[in-house]
């Protein structure tokens, strides 16, 4: 089992990300909201400031999608839909995918823990 984690950057492609969670055979995820660190030190502490100007254009906030998988084939399938709605995930900006081996959970549903 993984914990597959996306930062989504483009809030406005919230809805198609999560279909593309579905479409690829996830059975449920969690979204939380965020924001970079970057966004954060230039609001927050005034030496950063001057950051801000690199920051031009990029949302305030973001939001991270959290959802544990059975195996690899879902995360290829997942990553190939995530590439379709935001763009090449290599490129800067688009999202961030990664995962995270899992060798214990409690409490998922049943079709959750078949994955």
């Amino acid at each position: 089992m993984k914990l597959v984690v996306f930062i989504l950057n483009r809030e406005e492609l919230l809805e198609q990300v999560l279909e593309a969670f579905v479409e690829s055979g996830v059975a449920g995820a969690t979204v939380l909201h965020s924001a970079g660190m970057g966004r954060m030190l230039t609001a927050a502490v005034p030496l950063f400031a001057d950051f801000q100007d690199s920051l031009k254009g990029i949302k305030p906030a973001n939001r991270v999608i959290l959802s544990l998988v059975g195996g690899e084939q879902t995360v290829r399938r997942l990553e190939r839909l995530l590439e379709k709605v935001c763009g090449g995930l290599s490129k800067p900006g688009n999202g961030l995918l990664f995962t995270v081996p899992v060798d214990y959970a409690r409490g998922l549903r049943p079709e959750e823990a078949e994955a």
